[in-house]
């Protein structure tokens, strides 16, 4: 049997439990996604021969595929594996993460055990989890930490990453966030905006952001500031056209500043700005933080 169509796509929706693959599959389903919910990894196969045989009736799958699967999850790395040897450009996979203390409230508010719980506590069913994702987390396209995400901005999310008009050969969102909130375990490269003088410290520019001129202009007049937006630019060139060749398709680039207040926003919006004119790439911008203070 001849491989899927070129015009299908296929979405592996996997992570960690109560990370919010229900609310992703639905997001999905609006987008006029075919999702199959805790698929096991070995019907993978047979789910895109039978959408061959359904031609464009199907051209968008996404499979949930998850630990419910018990036993048979975990040949899910090696399912994976086969796919994209065999469909190297159609294959996705997206991973759902969240922080411990993130899952485990989110556990308590439901009142339902993890599937990995067994007679431990909630953080031993996480963390058992979280070792036998580590492969598939390591090789997933897309990274989404929704710890910080409620179900309506997890679904705009995906909706701006999956929706029928992203069609750039790469999906970059650059991001502003304050290190003292932490990391964005999603990004796949960071930079640090804190060699920088911090507005902060100027009374008439601490209630304003990175989003208004006087902070931006005091940003960027700073040394280093330019030379560091275009360094940074530059050394993305290559990297974004590897990731296109590698097929690739999302990649977030953060920029940190104490708050993500002023220096962080002002920078991720000089970057973006450097990279919207890159072949095959759109371009988004978030301000993980912003507001917060």
């Amino acid at each position: 049997m001849s491989d899927v169509s070129e015009q299908q796509e296929v979405l592996i929706v996997t992570g960690m439990s109560g990370a919010g693959r229900s609310t992703v599959g639905n997001a999905l389903e609006d987008l006029d996604w075919y999702v199959v919910d805790n698929l096991p990894a070995q019907m993978l196969r047979p789910l895109l021969d039978l959408a061959e045989r359904a031609g464009d009736s199907l051209p968008k799958i996404a499979a949930v595929v998850d630990v419910r699967g018990g036993r048979l999850f975990s040949e899910a790395q090696e399912a994976v594996r086969t796919l994209r040897a065999s469909m190297p450009s159609k294959v996705r996979v997206l991973f759902l993460d969240a922080t411990d203390a993130a899952l485990v409230r989110r556990f308590e508010q439901v009142r339902r055990p993890h599937p990995l719980q067994g007679d431990g506590t909630l953080l031993d069913g996480i963390l058992a989890e979280r070792a036998r994702m580590e492969e598939l987390r390591e090789t997933s396209d897309v990274i989404i930490d929704t710890s910080e995400l409620n179900i309506h901005q997890l679904a705009t999310t995906i909706s701006e990453k999956f929706a029928e008009s992203d069609r750039a050969g790469v999906q970059v969102t650059v991001l502003s966030f304050g290190f003292k909130y932490g990391l964005p375990t999603d990004a796949d490269m960071v930079g640090d905006a804190r060699f920088l003088p911090n507005p902060f410290w100027v009374p008439a520019l601490r209630k304003q952001s990175g989003l208004d001129e006087p902070v931006t202009s005091y940003v960027m007049q700073q040394d280093g500031a330019r030379e560091f937006v275009d360094a940074f630019a530059a050394s993305l060139v290559p990297v974004l056209s590897g990731y296109q060749r590698e097929n690739k398709r999302h990649a977030t680039i953060a920029i940190g500043c104490t708050g993500g207040k002023h220096r962080s926003v002002t920078l991720v919006g000089e970057l973006a700005a450097r990279l919207r004119g890159l072949p095959g790439v759109a371009v988004s911008v978030k301000h993980r933080d912003l507001g917060r203070e």
